[in-house]
């Protein structure tokens, strides 16, 4: 990254105007220049193949020159060894003008990080060691390696007739260990466009997360984390698709205001509040906290539209037929409403009754419109023709469901402890996992049946089983060891049958088939080996081997490794898994689809075969 800003001010050095008579680099007047796009400069960034890539996009075979992006690098090396951003330790809101908390409405979050990709995932591993950043102008190769499309392996599919190694992808419902951000960058060649609703319940960075997820990032990594995340489902999303993301009170916030940025304010739709428990907390410090919040996009709001909620019995009882009106059941309103322009409105029914609105309202309807509704048989006196005049509402009338609110109940979406009791009734052990309930009511607004779902923090799978039941297709990522052991066990049990859950209410009686498939590991391999030792002497095993077969950074020297072995010795198992760790070349975690055929990889040709029908190759 220095060598590009070295590079860079060299080539800019070239132009005279740019450099003082003492030799000084004129900062301000290329700034001057680059905001007035200057001929000559643009001219001059074209020159160098390298630094047009980085400042220069193609549209239609013509060259847009993004200065703002050529501004901040150059007007900000004091933060490029850092944070490569305009502010090195300031978390906060500014407006276009850079200033922090004003009260201009253009507004966006800006941290530390910010313009980078975070090459760290989200096991507690990850918390361990030193977090990688890849920024996205200065290290355009570096993302472009990392971000590639991935080769998958280990492909099983799992049916009612048992699991069977998978060859090929037919649009197959997928589970699939794996980073998450590499996996939704691979998933773009097929994927982009596609999908319907994404729900995510990422870890929501309280420190108290009991289940194996860095649940303690520092507070801009964590916003890099998502940010890098939700940038890519965004292009995953179909035009009419929509995103829905479970946070609480801790980042929800700052969060709401990075997916503004993301999927554009006027794109939000609403903050659901979940009721997550009915239980005071009367050991709680400040207050008992009682709910969650979902937030929730529309990939285009001008065209999406939730669907509505099914009617309950419930509601369908206040319809009845006292006066057997062939056009069936029907339920009686006011005939005032809230707001109107005559005050002294009385209308006189053909059998002589006088109505007026109360006090303070007005009448819903003109005197034409009442003649109407009554010539219709749509006034209603009541049984004994006496009461005050109501109009009738058929049940047919009325649409199919209700719009929904924003406040869901733990009565009608269930809570914490209902999903608890589902995982143990399917003898399987998470931590939080969500009801079943609650993403039935997410994926009966935003999808309908054959539609694309996905969850790249799958978790305990509860998406996935409820979209499996709900007859949608699916996607789920997760990248702890459990998905074996939890996620795909548990939509084993449901393909079988399982009663829990929403089956009884929608009658669900099992069948159906997914995928489970793995990214293929590379130096992941070594990254798992590392964090499972327990002593010296196996980490030094691995050393010898990681500077033998690994893939080591290119910043790393073997033969000064070799020569100060003794100090490598003298750490503590700690310090010696953290060196390790930066021995590895990052970008190398996995296989890319590129090294497919690369015999030094490996790669089967059951797996090579399944790689290249997912990718339609």
């Amino acid at each position: 990254m220095r060598i590009f800003f070295d590079r860079l001010i060299d080539v800019l050095k070239r132009d005279k105007r740019f450099v003082a008579d003492d030799g000084t680099f004129l900062r301000n007047a290329v700034y001057e220049a680059a905001m007035n796009l200057d001929e000559k400069l643009l001219q001059l960034l074209l020159s160098e193949n390298d630094i047009a890539d980085k400042f220069f996009s193609d549209a239609a075979g013509v060259k847009v020159f993004d200065k703002i992006k050529f501004a901040w690098t150059i007007n900000n090396r004091q933060f490029l060894p850092d944070s490569y951003t305009r502010f090195a330790n300031k978390i906060g809101l500014v407006d276009e003008h850079d200033n922090f908390i004003s009260a201009s409405d253009k507004i966006a979050l800006v941290f530390p990080y910010k313009d980078c990709v975070l090459e760290g995932g989200q096991t507690k591993d990850d918390q361990k060691r030193d977090e990688i950043f890849y920024n996205t102008t200065l290290a355009r190769d570096e993302v472009d390696r990392l971000l590639a499309p991935k080769v998958f392996v280990k492909a099983m599919r799992y049916s009612a007739d048992g699991a069977k190694p998978a060859d090929n992808f037919s649009d197959d419902n997928l589970i699939i260990k794996g980073n998450n951000l590499l996996a939704l960058a691979s998933f773009k060649k097929v994927f982009a466009a596609k999908v319907k609703c994404i729900y995510i319940d990422p870890p929501f960075n309280t420190g108290s997360d009991s289940f194996g997820y860095n649940d303690k990032f520092r507070h801009s990594t964590w916003l890099t984390f998502m940010k890098n995340r939700l940038t890519l489902a965004r292009e995953l999303l179909k035009p009419d698709g929509s995103i829905w993301i479970s946070i609480d009170d801790d980042e929800g916030h700052y969060l709401k205001v990075l997916a503004d940025e993301i999927f554009g304010r006027d794109n939000f739709v609403a903050t659901v509040i979940w009721q997550k428990k009915h239980t005071r907390s009367n050991d709680a410090q400040w207050f008992s906290d009682n709910h969650d919040f979902i937030l929730v996009y529309a990939k285009d709001k001008s065209i999406w539209r939730p669907n509505l909620l099914p009617r309950s019995k419930e509601s369908e009882s206040n319809y009845s037929n006292p006066d057997n009106d062939p056009r069936g059941a029907w339920q009686s309103l006011p005939l005032q409403a809230k707001s109107g322009t005559d005050s002294n409105f009385e209308h006189i029914f053909s059998n002589g009754v006088k109505w007026s609105p109360p006090l303070g309202r007005f009448s819903a309807f003109s005197h034409e419109s009442l003649t109407e509704l009554e010539r219709d048989n749509r006034i209603w006196f009541g049984e004994d023709g006496k009461n005050v005049p109501r109009y009738k509402k058929f049940l047919s009338e009325v649409k199919d469901g209700f719009v929904p609110t924003t406040i869901w109940k733990r009565d009608e979406v269930g809570d914490n402890q209902d999903g608890k009791r589902e995982m143990r009734e399917l003898n399987l052990l998470f931590g939080t996992p969500k009801p079943e309930r609650l993403l039935e009511r997410i994926l009966t607004l935003a999808t309908r049946a054959g539609d694309l779902v996905m969850d790249y923090h799958v978790g305990s799978g509860t998406t996935a089983a409820v979209a499996h039941k709900m007859e949608r297709r699916y996607i789920g990522i997760e990248q702890m060891d459990y998905i074996e052991t939890l996620t795909v066990e548990r939509l084993k049990k449901v393909i079988g049958g399982e009663r829990g859950g929403i089956s009884e209410k929608i009658g669900w009686k099992g069948g159906g088939s997914f995928v489970y498939c793995e990214l293929a590991k590379l130096n992941q391999n070594f990254v798992d080996e590392i964090e499972k030792a327990t002593d010296s002497a196996t980490l030094d095993d691995l050393r010898k081997k990681i500077i033998s077969t690994g893939f080591i950074s290119h910043k790393v020297d073997p033969a000064q490794i070799k020569e100060n072995i003794k100090d490598f010795s003298a750490l503590t198992i700690e310090n010696q898994k953290r060196f390790l760790l930066e021995l590895l070349d990052k970008n190398l975690l996995y296989v890319n689809l590129c090294d497919l055929d690369d015999e030094e990889f490996a790669i089967s040709d059951v797996d090579k075969k399944f790689t290249r029908s997912f990718y339609g190759k």
